[in-house]
């Protein structure tokens, strides 16, 4: 019978809200504005504690990352400046290298990955992100036909098909498939390939 938001229980949330604006489909900037956490009617109890260091700049002495990361703040925080008849900000030169095609971000990102994709080392330190999943997919395609040896897919099962089999499988991942909604995940390796 408590009134208070969330019962007075202390209630943490960690992250950038500029990094976290609610996907509404088919929506407006505007909307996804209107739904966010900052225009609830809960914003006002919230007490707002803000990170001052970059620690894995700082412990790492990195010159190169701290310039990038305060430029990323400058974007975040609306300092870069707007072109008035456009409404697009430009980018310095040193922000980012910039490539002429997908194969070539590849190239730049996993230089010799036929002879350094068993190196986990190696592979640790570098990533691809990208905004859409038939983007993922496409450039794993594309990676994974650079690597030598065999392509198997491991197609993954969300329905039993005998009953009596149901002790088989953990309830919580049929649960977990079924509440989804996502369609079965399918997972293809080359032979000596490493999922991280």
């Amino acid at each position: 019978d408590n009134q208070k938001p969330f019962g007075g229980a202390m209630i943490l949330l960690s992250g950038d809200f500029r990094q976290t604006l609610p996907v509404i489909p088919r929506s407006t900037a505007a909307d996804e504005l209107n739904a966010c956490l900052k225009s609830s009617n809960l914003w006002r109890h919230v007490k707002i504690l803000r990170l001052t260091t970059n620690m894995r700049v700082f412990l790492q002495q990195d010159r190169t990352a701290d310039v990038f990361s305060k430029q990323l703040l400058n974007v975040g925080n609306g300092k870069t400046a707007v072109d008035t008849s456009t409404g697009l900000i430009t980018l310095s030169s040193d922000f980012c290298q910039l490539t002429d095609s997908k194969e070539d971000l590849i190239h730049s990102v996993f230089p010799d990955i036929a002879q350094n994709f068993k190196n986990h080392h190696w592979l640790s330190e570098r990533a691809i992100l990208a905004a859409k999943n038939k983007d993922v997919d496409d450039l794993n395609t594309t990676i994974q036909n650079l690597i030598p040896g065999q392509l198997f897919s491991f197609k993954s099962v969300d329905t039993v098909m005998n009953q009596d089999e149901v002790v088989n499988y953990p309830t919580e991942f049929l649960n977990s498939l079924e509440l989804s909604g996502l369609p079965p995940y399918n997972l293809q390796l080359k032979v000596g390939s490493v999922i991280i």
